[in-house]
């Protein structure tokens, strides 16, 4: 990761310009959440210089039409899944600045005015800490980690974001990845941005948690990333996933 120098500072091209904020939201049959997401991310946008992009996977329930009526960009991905869905929403997006969303995360509501601060800063990408919609005391454990700046620590549903120009410089999202995207995508933006995590916190679902249990989805987690790590198919993770996990249908 960079260090933020003067020098940074002075390449920045948003640090003293309006910046345009394109929020780009994945979704596959999430109807039950979908419209309370949009209502909050419109309520906390009134004045600001921003799109809502909800990038649909061929959803059979309510999302898009529930989208459409409270006033999103909704786009069908021609490609199924969180990459491919991204990537799409980003080549029909207007933005300076990319922001990514998880349908079932809720960001700060001071999330537009925190990423523009960190822009205007020399910042080119970051994301925020977790708190999770659960009283569980492991998952308050799981969430205090999050406010240290290591890679690690960071995931797609805290809400990431980067410029227009370091996407250009560092590529989109792997389409052919269909689980751990994200921890690829941030990876590179690790290596190559200068990484602002900014200290609020995105209220994330705890779904995947109440299903299983704490314990199974950690060692879950960790058997994962090892085998991405040591190579392992997209295909071969799916499964071992899978078997490891009782998770919603519509996650792959």
């Amino acid at each position: 990761m960079k260090s933020l120098t003067k020098k940074n500072f002075k390449k920045n091209p948003f640090a003293s310009s309006f910046m345009m904020l394109s929020i780009i939201i994945p979704t596959y049959n999430e109807a039950k959440i979908i419209g309370d997401l949009i209502q909050l991310l419109q309520c906390n946008l009134v004045g600001k210089n921003a799109e809502i992009i909800v990038s649909d996977g061929g959803s059979n329930d309510q999302t898009v039409e529930i989208a459409q009526q409270l006033g999103a960009l909704v786009l069908v991905s021609p490609v199924k899944g969180r990459a491919g869905q991204m990537n799409h929403g980003v080549r029909k997006s207007n933005g300076d600045v990319y922001f990514f969303l998880h349908a079932d995360s809720s960001p700060v509501l001071t999330f537009y005015d925190e990423i523009a601060s960190s822009i205007k800063n020399g910042f080119n990408c970051g994301s925020f800490r977790t708190t999770f919609d659960s009283p569980s005391f492991l998952l308050k454990i799981n969430a205090y980690f999050t406010r240290f700046n290591y890679l690690f620590f960071r995931g797609g549903d805290q809400g990431v974001f980067v410029t227009k120009k370091l996407w250009d410089e560092v590529g989109a999202y792997k389409e052919e990845m269909v689980i751990m995207e994200d921890y690829d995508y941030i990876a590179r933006l690790w290596k190559s941005g200068v990484f602002k995590l900014i200290p609020k916190a995105t209220l994330v679902s705890a779904r995947k948690y109440d299903e299983n249990s704490w314990l199974r989805v950690q060692l879950a987690n960790l058997k994962i990333v090892r085998m991405y790590k040591n190579g392992a198919s997209q295909l071969a993770i799916i499964d071992k996933y899978k078997e490891l996990l009782r998770y919603r249908k519509n996650a792959f």
